[in-house]
């Protein structure tokens, strides 16, 4: 490794990783049993929910731990999302009513809404303009590990033992990723106690104009990922996949093979360039899956949705940072992220409503993604404005 690595990965970023790779684990491998858990609860009609309600909370939530990044610090805020992670993968097992479950879910989407955010903000403390590309990929990577991981612990774990022990692992990823933030040092210079009165958030906190385009492209790319993880465990039962969280696996996996080498390219050849190509990926993917009628099919089409999203994310988030007031970054990385969620949630209630419990209905909410992915690659193509990657 180079002096110049050195520079860039220390053994704090190498934390930051860790953490990640653990919170993300530790939420994701909740995602393809909660339909089960929640049609044995009485609940199977509200399956779009599961998504949506999570992703409800972690938008709402942006504006707060964004203008808390940039004032309280970012470790605290990337705290937060572990902390919640922590203690709801705890009450899951408790609950006996569909309306206790809904108000969990809500609960645990704050883990989204802060601790990304705040991982992000750090990351462009540390990290130069020319290399972010390739940082936010190594540390996807991690974050996909867990996110490959997750999966498929929580279907073993399911399937093996019992649904409470994948609940009670998820809990114990959360703390152990606590435990690990806890050696990670503050990067914020100017750094304010907390009070109450930082949760009022004005009116520019909402949003940063500056971070518009790319939060148009979040928008209609996050569609799809609301639309896959409402919907998958439900399809791969229907081909006959027992254990529903393989799919998310190959996916993660075919994720984690590009993670490096699409931040890379996004640093290289620029933002946009390297988004068209995703989008047309992720229209390619989704439309695989819409007319995926054996295993085979639908692990070809999540493998080539995974490489797409496995360069999306990362280069979203580096073109939001380039483009941020450098004041105020957590604010642009929260800009895009609320779009994100709005993507993810819509899609999930979307995609929730149009199944409706009928596998014959699969197609038209994955041609739908397919149709909004196409949506983005035009945008990218036939937006006046260039923006270049500094």
């Amino acid at each position: 490794m180079s002096s110049k690595d050195q520079k860039i990965y220390t053994p704090q970023f190498w934390l930051l990783c860790a953490s990640a790779l653990l919170f993300f684990a530790s939420f994701n491998m909740l995602l393809p049993e909660l339909s089960g858990f929640l049609e044995r609860l009485g609940g199977g009609g509200y399956k779009g929910l599961i998504i949506a309600l999570f992703t409800l909370t972690a938008m709402i939530s942006r504006p707060f731990s964004g203008k808390l990044a940039d004032k309280v610090g970012r470790v605290p805020v990337i705290m937060v999302g572990s902390i919640v992670c922590f203690l709801c993968s705890l009450v899951y097992p408790l609950l006996a009513t569909v309306a206790g479950f809904m108000l969990l879910r809500l609960v645990h989407g704050f883990s989204t809404g802060f601790t990304p955010t705040g991982t992000a903000a750090y990351m462009s403390d540390v990290i130069p303009a020319n290399r972010r590309g390739e940082a936010m990929g190594m540390l996807g990577t991690f974050g996909s590990l867990g996110m490959a991981a997750g999966p498929a612990l929580g279907g073993m774990l399911a399937n093996r033992i019992s649904l409470n022990a994948v609940f009670y692992c998820a809990s114990a990823f959360g703390l152990v990723s606590i435990v690990i933030l806890l050696g990670i040092r503050e990067t914020l210079k100017e750094r304010q106690s907390f009070r109450f009165s930082m949760l009022k958030v004005k009116k520019e906190d909402l949003f940063d104009p500056r971070v518009l385009a790319p939060c148009i492209v979040m928008v209609c790319l996050g569609f799809s990922y609301g639309t896959v993880f409402t919907l998958i465990p439900d399809f791969g039962e229907s081909v006959l996949i027992r254990n529903k969280g393989l799919l998310f696996t190959y996916m993660t996996m075919a994720a984690l093979v590009v993670r490096l080498i699409g931040g890379r390219a996004s640093d290289r050849w620029g933002r946009k360039p390297v988004l068209r190509v995703c989008s047309l990926f992720i229209a390619v993917a989704m439309t695989t899956i819409a007319f995926a009628d054996s295993p085979l099919q639908l692990i070809i089409g999540m493998t080539i949705y995974g490489l797409a999203h496995g360069t999306t994310s990362p280069t979203l988030i580096a073109w939001a940072t380039d483009l941020s007031d450098p004041l105020h970054k957590g604010r642009g990385v929260a800009s895009v992220y609320i779009f994100m969620e709005l993507g993810i949630g819509v899609g999930a209630l979307a995609s929730g409503l149009i199944y409706s419990n009928d596998t014959s209905r699969f197609p038209y909410a994955f041609a739908l993604c397919a149709s909004l992915a196409i949506i983005a690659f035009s945008y990218l193509i036939l937006a006046r404005k260039r923006v270049v990657a500094s």
